[in-house]
């Protein structure tokens, strides 16, 4: 195995790291910017820090992307896997965030890493059962999401109902900087983790090393290349996130991020990546719902869960011709 295409697994995987940081930023702080409660610089700032520190907390989730979908020592050109896989995911992100859409980068990446195993090695290649359990987690975790956002709505608009609007958006506005950072974290822990997940992988189909715990020097790289990349923005996305869903004040964003958080962080004790970009448009949804069902635009909203649904079989597809376009070229 030639070190340079090894380093080149390394290039893609914190290139994708940091487009997952300009592309998921709306993610962590639409609903702070769009209510004011942070001007978009100090917003960035505060992503890019949490980020960091929260990409450095865990590795449960990279483990399970290292070895869940496919054993990486039992498959043959695996470091060309990654390669492929690299290629789809970040194209796929690429296009959906010129276009505005926020997609899941996760959903790439899980994509890709399948489709480019397939076009390797077959479907005997795919570890069906570990495979199936991240999907479940990639479909529970926004219906988990949009039915908690709804519920912490529900609850918040009873408390409050009798509270001054302009008191109630003052306070939550301040709570909203508190749950911005929490947002921020939980983001950080989940989804830095693929790229050291991916790494890691590559390492072991390269036969550097024979376990799947992650090197400190790819906690710090995957983690320092998605805090540059939060410090990026993602303002297309934002304004989608922010304004394009309904109108969200102080309240709502509380709501929204206090979930989306929730869910996210729970997912990482338990080792499982989901898509934050998911998690937090279905607490927008739920949290919208909440407030008054007709407020939602679900025309935009429709257009969001089209790109989710769509995301893993395009990228399946683009990562198999991938690699086998590598494969007639250098294999």
């Amino acid at each position: 195995m030639e070190l340079y295409v090894l380093w080149l697994v390394v290039f893609l995987a914190l290139s994708f790291d940091f487009i997952n940081g300009f592309h998921d930023t709306a993610n962590a702080i639409a609903t702070s910017v769009s209510t004011r409660a942070l001007k978009p610089r100090t917003a960035i700032l505060l992503a890019s820090v949490m980020n960091f520190v929260g990409a450095l907390s865990f590795t449960g989730v990279a483990k399970m992307i290292g070895g869940g979908v496919a054993d990486p020592a039992k498959l043959e050109h695996g470091v060309y896997i990654v390669i492929a896989t690299l290629i789809a995911a970040i194209a796929w992100n690429l296009i959906t965030w010129w276009f505005g859409i926020p997609s899941s980068s996760s959903h790439a990446l899980i994509g890709s890493l399948a489709g480019a195993v397939i076009g390797a090695a077959g479907f005997g290649g795919i570890n069906a059962s570990g495979f199936i359990d991240i999907i479940k987690a990639l479909i529970l975790s926004p219906l988990i999401a949009f039915a908690a956002g709804f519920i912490i709505m529900w609850l918040l608009k009873r408390i409050f109902a009798n509270s001054s609007p302009h008191s109630v958006n003052k306070g939550f506005r301040f709570c909203q900087i508190i749950t911005a950072s929490f947002q921020a974290f939980s983001h950080g822990t989940n989804d830095a983790q693929k790229a050291m997940g991916i790494i890691t992988f590559a390492l072991v189909a390269a036969g550097i090393q024979d376990t799947l715990d992650v090197p400190l020097w790819v906690k710090i790289s995957a983690a320092t290349a998605m805090a540059l990349g939060t410090s990026v923005g993602g303002w297309k996305i934002i304004k989608t996130m922010g304004t394009k869903i309904f109108k969200i004040e102080p309240i709502n964003g509380f709501a929204a991020d206090i979930t989306s958080a929730s869910v996210i962080l729970s997912a990482t004790v338990l080792h499982f990546p989901v898509s934050t970009t998911h998690v937090i448009t279905s607490a927008i949804l739920g949290v919208g719902s909440a407030k008054r069902f007709s407020s939602v635009k679900w025309g935009v909203a429709g257009r969001i869960v089209m790109a989710w649904f769509i995301t893993i079989p395009i990228t399946m597809v683009f990562a198999a011709l991938v690699f086998g376009l590598i494969e007639a070229l250098f294999l």
